[in-house]
């Protein structure tokens, strides 16, 4: 029986990323991270693209060399289709597009955010690893997005809650910015946060109904405490850094928790999986590993290396979509907003 192979492209925020997956295992998966953006405490968009140009094809190239592979074997081109930087996702989307026709083979899109859902069935021959069974919660928070998904199969999934405003990443790298901390913030309160009191500091928790989240109220509570303490002491942050960043995290993930644990518990589903940039959060993990025990969840926590954006999770998307048919035509555009 022929191979399946699959290159997956990833390309829609400032990682340029390629892997390639034969049959539903990984042989390779290249990120090219860009450091331009530090010195400007964000994203640029324009920069962001111009290093995904310089970047994709020697990415691409390492990606097929390490795999052990032509690119005569490959099945079919997967690429990010969105949400994300419409820059950076066009660099992708015209290389695929390119690449796939000049090999006369099928372009696959891809959804990031289904991506990093399925990047839990991503296998590597000689490691030992569970997929997550069918239906399934996954909590996907990223700097971008925070959403509660059921997941029924590869290609159904209902978002069943979601922010109404900032995302939790989102909520990290705001608060860590306002206290001074480099960019990004969010790894950068996590390692603050183990030498801080969680307990040190009280900041607001939202009402929102069903399962949605909101974490404006908790970034405006933030601020206003900074900014009251500051007028009494001018060194309040530099005295209290690790419990501020403690606090805060406590917080964020207790907003988190709160709404999957009622979902779970409504739902009937306990099989449970972490996905996206915050899932590299150690608190959240340490959370996920409580519950586990506390309420018998049977849970999926990402290798750190699927916890960034990376091609792995959209080559095995691509990899399924690949086995029902789903090609995208030529004329295909990316877009920066969506849902699953």
């Amino acid at each position: 029986m022929p191979h399946t192979t699959i290159l997956g492209i990833e390309s829609s925020c400032d990682d340029t990323s390629a892997a390639v997956i034969r049959d539903g295992n990984l042989l390779s998966n290249v990120i090219a991270s860009q450091k331009v953006h530090e010195a400007f405490g964000g994203v640029v968009p324009e920069l962001a693209s111009r290093a995904h140009q310089q970047n994709i094809i020697p990415v691409v190239d390492q990606a097929l060399k390490q795999a052990g592979i032509t690119k005569e074997e490959l099945s079919a081109v997967a690429f990010t289709r969105g949400p994300g930087l419409m820059g950076s996702l066009m660099v992708g989307t015209s290389f695929a597009k390119g690449f796939a026709r000049s090999l006369q083979i099928p372009l696959v899109e891809v959804n990031h955010l289904q991506g990093h859902i399925l990047a839990h069935f991503v296998n590597v021959e000689g490691e030992e690893h569970q997929n997550p069974n069918f239906p399934f919660l996954c909590l996907l928070v990223s700097g971008g997005n925070s959403q509660i998904v059921l997941v029924r199969s590869y290609k159904e999934m209902e978002i069943i809650g979601q922010t109404i405003d900032d995302a939790a990443g989102e909520a990290f790298d705001k608060c860590a910015k306002v206290m001074g901390l480099p960019y990004p913030g969010g790894p950068v309160v996590d390692r603050l946060a183990k030498q801080g009191n969680p307990k040190a500091f009280k900041f607001s928790k939202p009402h929102i109904p069903e399962y949605n989240y909101s974490f404006s109220g908790l970034k405006t509570s933030f601020l206003y405490r900074l900014r009251d303490e500051i007028a009494i002491n001018p060194d309040f942050i530099e005295q209290n850094k690790e419990d501020l960043c403690a606090s805060l995290q406590a917080t964020v993930i207790d907003i988190l928790m709160d709404k999957l644990r009622k979902a779970s518990k409504a739902l009937g589903v306990k099989e449970v999986a972490l996905a996206g940039g915050v899932s590299a959060n150690s608190g959240l993990r340490a959370a996920f590993e409580d519950h586990a025990k506390r309420y018998g969840w049977k849970i999926h926590i990402p290798k750190f290396s699927y916890t960034t954006d990376n091609a792995a999770m959209i080559a095995i998307t691509g990899y399924y979509k690949y086995q029902d048919g789903q090609f995208a035509s030529m004329d295909v555009t990316p877009y920066s907003r969506v849902v699953l």
